[in-house]
């Protein structure tokens, strides 16, 4: 597992004041999206954009219960060791200054250069001479997260112009 200081892909703002600014971003973006969710439900929408918006806000809900309280149970993990449970208000950081635990990891192409075909360019491979493709590593929320969105964006893209 890693984790994750800020955004997909491990973007971040800056400092303390990043992290609570990232936090009470999504904060704001769970209660419009719970909002925009109660409206559709009341609406009699299609049951499919129900179930994608649903998607999003479970994964959004999910990481933000990771980011507020996993720093307040767990002390903070080092290269050689991984994060030990503490009692509550303990850990490493304070609340909704946790870090996001990713651990799900997928490479779908995993290839050596001296194995890959002579017509891949070099650049594809690392200075590990390998060319891995789909590195990111992410966990339950981001795959509803994204489910959600694409699914929203494929079947329900009409529904959303209002």
């Amino acid at each position: 597992f890693t984790e994750n200081n800020g955004m997909a892909f491990g973007m971040q703002l800056a400092g303390s004041w990043g992290k609570l600014a990232l936090s009470v971003f999504r904060l704001v973006a769970i209660a419009g999206i719970g909002v925009l969710l109660y409206l559709i439900i009341k609406n009699n929408r299609k049951t499919g954009l129900i179930l994608s918006m649903s998607l999003i806000f479970a994964g959004a809900i999910g990481n933000i219960i990771d980011s507020a309280f996993y720093g307040l149970v767990f002390t903070q993990s080092t290269f050689h060791s991984a994060a030990q449970l503490v009692p509550f208000g303990h850990g490493y950081a304070g609340f909704l200054h946790g870090k996001v635990v990713d651990m799900l990891y997928f490479p779908l192409i995993n290839i050596s250069r001296a194995d890959a075909p002579a017509w891949l360019p070099g650049f594809l491979f690392g200075p590990e001479n390998h060319f891995i493709f789909f590195r990111p590593i992410f966990n339950l929320a981001d795959a509803s997260i994204t489910v959600g969105v694409f699914w929203l964006l494929l079947f329900h893209r009409k529904e959303l112009k209002v």
